[in-house]
């Protein structure tokens, strides 16, 4: 096999695989049996309420954490094993940066700039400059916004071709956060680079996602194009007297004072809605995301 045809190969390889994920803590599961694929030049995002398990997923994909059970791959390596080669291809920024506090902006970034073949330093430079954050003042007595900002500056002067963000937009202020949005598509759409990032902002996750993942108590609920959901998923309403027929399988069920049920349904390989929809006094209304994602996660 020529040198060309690997490469092929290798560029093909989704960036992130996991298969039956299961990690547990204090005896009770965070992970069950999570199966994901991040497939390449996709900014997928992965959404749910705090504490839905999301940034222990993303550790395990990276090999950051053992799970209980499951595997994880990173461009095709064991997750747990990854070659110095697969670490340089990717770019990882945590909820709440903490990693080498003791030096300044700019030495950070200096040191990290030495294990990155593509690190681009006068994006670094010109980017501490316009998010005016001082490069001679120690990390740990940056504000936490602006430490996330550096932290972000590291990720992206590195040109990864894997880049995952946990909550990227947690400590930073309105301009911030449509900077660092702006910055992601811009990465996607012209360099063809692969992001997973989580949020619990749907507004986020709609301006540049272009999927989406649910995470919710631990279970990936759905996984399919942000356009899709507007299409795949509705709310559908049963009178009282006929809530018995209710589809059994649904994302979401709610009674409600009068008897009626409300649930989350999808629609099937035929893209037809469940049978009760066409029942006397049933309807099933759109869902636009954010309406998605506050059915389910409440």
């Amino acid at each position: 096999m020529n040198a060309v045809r690997q490469e092929r190969e290798v560029t093909a390889i989704a960036p992130l695989i996991v298969r039956d994920l299961v990690h547990c803590y204090d005896g009770s599961n965070v992970l069950s049996g999570i199966d994901l694929t991040v497939q390449p030049g996709s900014v997928l995002g992965l959404i749910g309420r705090n504490g839905a398990g999301k940034s222990t997923l993303i550790r395990a994909m990276l090999g950051l954490l053992q799970p209980l059970s499951g595997t994880a791959t990173v461009f095709g390596e064991p997750a747990l094993k990854l070659s110095d080669r697969s670490k340089e291809r990717l770019a990882y920024v945590p909820q709440q940066p903490e990693a080498l506090a003791w030096l300044t902006a700019q030495q950070m970034l200096d040191y990290v700039g030495r294990f990155y073949p593509r690190w681009d330093q006068s994006f670094a430079t010109r980017t501490l400059e316009r998010w005016q954050i001082p490069p001679n003042k120690l990390l740990a007595k940056l504000s936490p916004g602006e430490r996330q900002r550096v932290d972000l500056i590291r990720a992206l002067a590195s040109q990864p071709e894997l880049l995952v963000l946990d909550e990227p937009a947690a400590a930073l202020d309105p301009v911030a956060r449509r900077e660092l949005l702006r910055e992601i598509a811009l990465r996607a759409g012209e360099s063809g680079t692969t992001v997973l990032f989580s949020t619990h902002i749907v507004s986020d996750l709609e301006r540049v996602a272009s999927e989406v993942a649910f995470l919710h108590q631990g279970k990936l609920l759905m996984q399919c194009t942000v356009d899709a959901t507007k299409e795949r998923y509705g709310r559908l309403w049963i009178p009282g007297q006929i809530s018995y027929a209710a589809p059994t399988q649904s994302l979401s069920r709610r009674r409600h004072d009068d008897g009626s049920l409300s649930l989350v349904v999808e629609r099937d390989a035929q893209g037809q809605w469940p049978e009760a929809a066409s029942l006397p006094g049933a309807r099933v209304d759109a869902l636009g995301l954010e309406d998605l994602f506050v059915e389910i996660a409440e």
